[in-house]
């Protein structure tokens, strides 16, 4: 082969080779654009472990690939501080915001808040006081309340005013901080006897407390089933409401796989101007991967309005 043929073939295989890897290397770098959602969705640890794993950290990164923008964890004051402060750390880089954890025990059975009992009363305060600590490390801006299960030997409104005296005092140890505890109206079935149960409730005690730091967080599942007429309610609430839970009914799954408009609700609360955000406190209807794929579909079709 002559010099000057053999130079020819090398130059145009170099530079056919040099082509074919900027290709290749533009095709690796390139990711899909992470979708934008109107409104601040929380996924919660464990929703998305099948594609992420155990580690609640992995699972964050997933979902912030995914275009979420929020987090909440109901176990967060139980976690290790060192992972408080990653999870802290990882959701601050990537602009996420933190919902709310579960701010004191919660008495399921026993009445403890609506009993005015003392030490009832002291162990709350003391819970909300070490929150405050959580909330802090995680960048926390709201915890959740649950007064606990109605005094069968009282009359309901000495329970009332037990519970607005305990709200009001919590209110005190958290104004400073600039943080809202969020009151949890439960549905009767599956929560019988909770002493908390609808919103018109919760903002009458609101309203009482008088505080920056006592609000309604609104679970729209818990409300379906206690009192409907979601939207009204929500109009009647809503200069008391500081975050919203979402599940839908029956089941308590994601969005589109019961009763409940959630496409309607989700624009109604988005024309009214909430800035806040909505924890997918719920669980997935479908098992593994797919499961996990339907809810994250479930939320994009129910936040296209």
């Amino acid at each position: 082969m002559e010099r000057r043929s053999f130079v020819k073939k090398s130059v145009l295989a170099s530079s056919a080779a040099l082509t074919s890897a900027s290709l290749f290397s533009n095709t690796l770098i390139k990711k899909e654009a992470v979708h934008k959602f109107k409104l601040k969705y929380a996924p919660h640890a464990g929703m998305f472990k099948h594609h992420a794993g155990a580690d609640i950290l992995d699972q964050l990164k997933f979902m912030i690939d995914q275009g979420f923008t929020a987090f909440e964890d109901n176990e967060m004051r139980n976690r290790p501080v060192k992972l408080q402060e990653d999870i802290a750390k990882l959701m601050k880089d990537n602009h996420m915001e933190m919902g709310v954890f579960v701010a004191h025990k919660i008495y399921w059975k026993d009445a403890n808040l609506a009993s005015g009992n003392k030490e009832f009363r002291d162990e709350f305060l003391k819970d909300i006081q070490n929150s405050v600590a959580v909330a802090k490390r995680t960048n926390a801006k709201w915890m959740t309340v649950v007064p606990g299960h109605v005094d069968l030997r009282q009359d309901d409104n000495y329970q009332t005013a037990n519970v607005i005296e305990a709200l009001k005092q919590a209110s005190e140890i958290l104004e400073p901080y600039d943080i809202t505890m969020v009151l949890e109206p439960l549905n009767f079935r599956n929560h019988p006897g909770m002493f908390l149960n609808e919103s018109p409730q919760a903002y009458q005690i609101c309203k009482a407390v008088n505080s920056p730091s006592c609000k309604i967080l609104f679970d729209i599942y818990h409300q379906q089933i206690q009192e409907g007429n979601l939207i009204p309610n929500i109009e009647a609430c809503w200069d008391e409401i500081a975050y919203f839970q979402i599940g839908d009914n029956p089941g308590r799954n994601e969005p589109t796989t019961g009763e409940i408009n959630y496409k309607n609700i989700f624009k109604y609360i988005h024309n009214k101007g909430y800035s806040g955000i909505l924890g997918m406190e719920h669980g997935n209807s479908k098992e593994g991967k797919a499961g996990e794929l339907a809810v994250i579909e479930a939320y994009k079709q129910t936040d296209d309005f």
